[in-house]
């Protein structure tokens, strides 16, 4: 089953008084439990996929379908839902709230979905912090962590909320070639064993190794899937 699909899909920016096209009609599908890297040099368009999968931007023309439901007629409410309960995020630059420890990054996006009780959340939180391998540094704030330990805590926050899609903005780009290593080889076991889809935006070729499917942009345009 197709849980993304992008048909004809073009987005227009305004830079000043010149127009931007940064997608020029782009058509592809990723299947539920894909592990999928968009790839591409800076400016192909990588970026605004991620964002159009993402539900923080609508094309200018074509259709993005996320689990069948069309983002463009999405109110912000529901797209706020969407996000919320669909899709979880992972940054290059990991994005943890650092007055936080690891128990409690984790823990944020469940108390936004405010209907899970204490005890489910703390079996939840518990769970990922296991699959993540930071048992021992839960109450350790991000301050007091590596580099690949706090992109641990990124994944487990992304996977917390059992999304159905999980988007990696560069997710290695911060981290040296060893430690990228392992975090990747760690998304595609979650990836295995929970068949949670991720799609990756990268540079990074041990990505794309791992990658069930490879979508390579340049300017705006897809070259080679």
């Amino acid at each position: 089953m197709n849980i993304v699909e992008l048909t004809n899909v073009k987005k227009k920016y305004m830079l000043g008084t010149t127009e931007v096209n940064a997608l020029k009609g782009v058509s592809f599908s990723i299947e539920k439990g894909d592990f999928v890297a968009i790839a591409g040099p800076s400016g192909a368009g990588k970026s605004t996929i991620l964002n159009m999968v993402g539900c923080i931007d609508i094309p200018t023309d074509g259709t993005v379908l996320i689990d069948r439901e069309d983002i463009a007629k999405l109110n912000d409410k529901r797209l706020t839902d969407f996000r919320l309960h669909k899709l979880g995020f992972i940054f290059q630059s990991f994005n943890l709230i650092p007055v936080l420890n690891v128990y409690e990054n984790i823990e944020f996006p469940l108390l936004l979905k405010r209907d899970i009780k204490k005890k489910d959340r703390e079996k939840v939180i518990n769970k990922v912090i296991e699959e993540v391998g930071l048992s021992d540094r839960i109450n350790n704030k991000p301050a007091q962590l590596s580099g690949g330990q706090r992109q641990r805590v990124a994944i487990a926050r992304a996977l917390v909320t059992n999304p159905l899609i999980v988007l990696a903005d560069e997710p290695t780009a911060n981290l040296d070639s060893e430690t990228g290593h392992r975090i990747i080889n760690l998304m595609k076991e979650i990836n295995k064993t929970e068949h949670t889809t991720f799609i990756f935006s990268t540079h990074d070729p041990h990505i794309m190794e791992h990658a069930n499917n490879v979508i390579k942009l340049r300017d705006g345009a897809i070259i080679k899937e």
